[in-house]
């Protein structure tokens, strides 16, 4: 019984190999992620007597390689969240932290929780590259919520409320949104309060005819007599313009840069059996449906509904003392981020929409009856929504036989 503890970093991992009852089988070393150094490990692990298993902590992409490799050596690999190392043994006051104690904590875990390690299975190609493509996406929105928030501080001072003056979704085919686009002609109020009605309409009509607009008078009306009554604090000077434009154009290149990701995304996504039925699931669109995707991966990697919410922080901290229950525990926010944030945009989705006969939205609007708070109501209908979710992928693909890589 040989527990393999690896504390992963970028370009080297520290390795400690430890027996029952804390015997040091091989002390601490370091391993350089290369091919002669990881068959060198692969060798010595091979060499051990009796069962051995490798732990590391899945730490952002640096154990893939090597657990991969691992894997394909036939080695049995386990992939843990750090949390949970983290918390293993975490009661001392002082914590030390170095890469070969950290090895050995690893290590040690293994063999304190030996039969309830799962085995470690390469993501396929597929997944992964959704899952990069994701992390790419997330970047990217926050790039574009950042030059967003620019231009309309900018408008506060050239031509304030003219973003929520539009309020057309942004455009499927390319993702511009028309404020944008409005204000890269018109940065300044004065530039249509100046003019005549009849002169407006004349550039405006143009405007939407070379930018693939719908122009209606009306609407024409009224962004005229919205810059008529808008007050400006600065002037319409050449410097200022230019400004304002070249902070419009950095959100449409930011814009561009999300809805190409995002297409990609859906490319990528649909060659994925669960597809179709991801996206027939309410609530779930081209923007979101890959995104959780790429975050859950395979969903026959979770023995279970329970694991799977566990993974992804949805279960309840375990908050009980002596004679003490605690009754209403917190979620324990452990897994992605990025998951969470986007399944709780699928249930301000079915709030505003209110679907009908709809078990997700049935069970958020119970809770909201039971005068739980808002969050409280909203992750808890998050959490039915992925049981859901893993219920009916994982049957998908039992269905379609596609082998767990």
């Amino acid at each position: 019984m040989n527990a393999i503890g690896i504390d992963v970093s970028k370009g080297k991992s520290t390795v400690a190999v430890l027996r029952p009852y804390g015997e040091v089988v091989v002390s601490p070393f370091d391993v350089a992620h290369t091919g002669s150094d990881l068959r060198a490990l692969a060798d010595l692990i091979k060499k051990l007597p009796g069962e051995t298993k490798v732990v590391m902590e899945a730490t952002g992409n640096y154990f893939e390689s090597i657990a991969r490799y691992l894997h394909e050596q036939n080695i049995f690999v386990s992939v843990v969240n750090p949390v949970l190392i983290s918390d293993f043994g975490g009661n001392t006051l002082r914590k030390p932290k170095t890469d070969k104690k950290d090895s050995v904590k690893i290590a040690s875990y293994a063999l304190n929780y030996w039969l309830d390690l799962r085995e470690y299975t390469p993501q396929e190609d597929l997944r992964k590259s959704l899952k990069l493509l994701n992390r790419q996406y997330q970047q990217s929105i926050k790039l574009k919520t950042m030059m967003n928030n620019n231009l309309i501080s900018l408008l506060d001072l050239t031509f304030p409320g003219i973003n929520k003056l539009f309020t057309s979704p942004s455009r499927e085919s390319d993702g511009h949104e028309k404020w944008v686009d409005f204000v890269l002609e018109f940065p300044h109020c004065d530039m249509i309060s100046k003019l005549t009605i009849k002169s407006f309409t004349r550039k405006h009509m143009k405007w939407c005819s070379n930018n693939s607009y719908y122009f209606t008078e009306s609407s024409c009306e009224k962004i005229y007599a919205f810059a008529k009554e808008c007050v400006s604090s600065v002037s319409s000077d050449e410097a200022i313009v230019f400004s304002v434009v070249q902070a419009a154009k950095m959100l449409v290149s930011a814009t561009e840069n999300c809805h190409a990701i995002q297409t990609e995304m859906n490319r990528v996504a649909s060659k994925l059996p669960e597809y179709d039925t991801v996206m027939n699931m309410y609530g779930v669109g081209k923007a979101v449906g890959p995104q959780i995707m790429a975050e859950i991966g395979d969903p026959r990697r979770f023995h279970s509904r329970k694991a799977i919410t566990a993974y992804f922080g949805y279960d309840s901290e375990n908050n009980d003392s002596g004679q003490k229950t605690t009754r209403s525990n917190p979620m324990t926010k452990k897994g992605s981020g990025v998951l969470r944030r986007t399944l709780f945009i699928i249930m301000q989705v079915l709030l505003k929409t209110k679907p009908q006969d709809n078990p997700v939205y049935d069970f958020l609007i119970k809770k909201q009856s039971e005068g739980k708070h808002y969050y409280s109501y909203m992750n808890a209908a998050a959490n039915k929504f992925l049981r859901i979710y893993y219920a009916k992928v994982k049957e998908v693909l039992h269905t379609t036989e596609t082998p767990l890589t």
